[in-house]
């Protein structure tokens, strides 16, 4: 039974990643979670200098979900690189990490960074705000998608995975701009951006008023973007949101995803990630499916 798939030459023993920022770069997680056993580790964002990220509180529980206004904190690519690298290398899983920036300068600093380091792939952060844009996501206008993608990815030396934010008109309009500038592969979705407000003190949950918001609730819309964009584009698919067991996995692959990263779960539950890739097995053994990539967008 064969369950490894092959992401823009980067073949992954199994489907299941972790969502960037909810498994940190895998140190806090090893005691749970044996990291030889997930097809990648999706690292938090790095940025070129270290970031402070949103004053507190930044995260807030709502039905089905979370929200979450962090703010990218991180230690910064020199930080990542000296202490975070040396350490996922002690596992047999491949490093994707996740890079973000506020002008096109402040990623390409650190995508060039990371050229000389052995890691597997890039994962770019586009619902970061431009400042240059006047603080508008890079990923919700398909020409600034399009030229942010076509920098980076003649600086890259590593295949680049532009990740694509739900908060758009149209998710599909997104997907076509990142692989006509050349991008390697899709991951979908980011969150949603979500509002709470404590009734009693009459103020908002989050610092920041509005948050991020992950976690099963958003899933059949995950679902529907993954498929549209499967649709809509050549370039492989890496699904997400709200991913709680093997069943959703497999449901966002046979959308058309070829891999699935797993986010908020892991704070519910730390096994989350071993639990579906042991469920997708079972599920395979059980359908007498010999290879995991027979389902990939087996739904039209």
């Amino acid at each position: 039974m064969k369950t490894a798939v092959t992401i823009a030459g980067v073949t992954f023993q199994n489907p299941v990643m972790t969502a960037s920022g909810t498994f940190g770069s895998g140190m806090e997680y090893s005691e749970f979670v044996d990291l030889n056993k997930l097809g990648a580790v999706v690292t938090k964002g790095v940025a070129n200098v270290p970031w402070p990220g949103n004053p507190t509180p930044r995260v807030a529980e709502v039905y089905g979900g979370m929200l979450n206004a962090i703010g990218l904190q991180n230690p910064g690519i020199d930080v990542f690189i000296r202490r975070d690298i040396p350490f996922l290398k002690q596992y047999d899983t491949k490093i994707i990490v996740n890079v973000c920036g506020k002008t096109v300068e402040d990623y390409l600093e650190v995508v060039e960074k990371l050229g000389d380091t052995d890691v597997d792939m890039l994962e770019i952060n586009v619902s970061c705000p431009n400042v240059k844009e006047g603080a508008i996501a890079f990923g919700q206008k398909a020409d600034c998608l399009y030229d942010i993608t076509d920098q980076i990815k003649r600086h890259a030396k590593q295949p680049i995975i532009m990740k694509l934010s739900p908060n758009v008109t149209d998710i599909t309009e997104m997907a076509r701009a990142a692989e006509a500038a050349g991008s390697d592969a899709i991951s979908l979705i980011n969150t949603i951006t979500g509002m709470k407000i404590d009734i009693y003190k009459r103020q908002f949950a989050l610092a920041n008023k509005t948050g991020g918001m992950s976690g099963p609730a958003i899933k059949p819309v995950a679902v529907r973007m993954v498929y549209q964009c499967a649709n809509a584009v050549k370039i492989p698919i890496i699904g997400m949101g709200g991913i709680a067991s093997a069943e959703d996995a497999i449901e966002f692959m046979m959308a058309g995803a070829t891999a699935v990263s797993v986010g908020a779960m892991n704070f519910v539950n730390p096994y989350t990630t071993i639990e579906v890739a042991e469920g997708i097995e079972h599920f395979l053994e059980e359908q007498h499916i010999g290879d995991i990539n027979d389902i990939i967008g087996c739904v039209k």
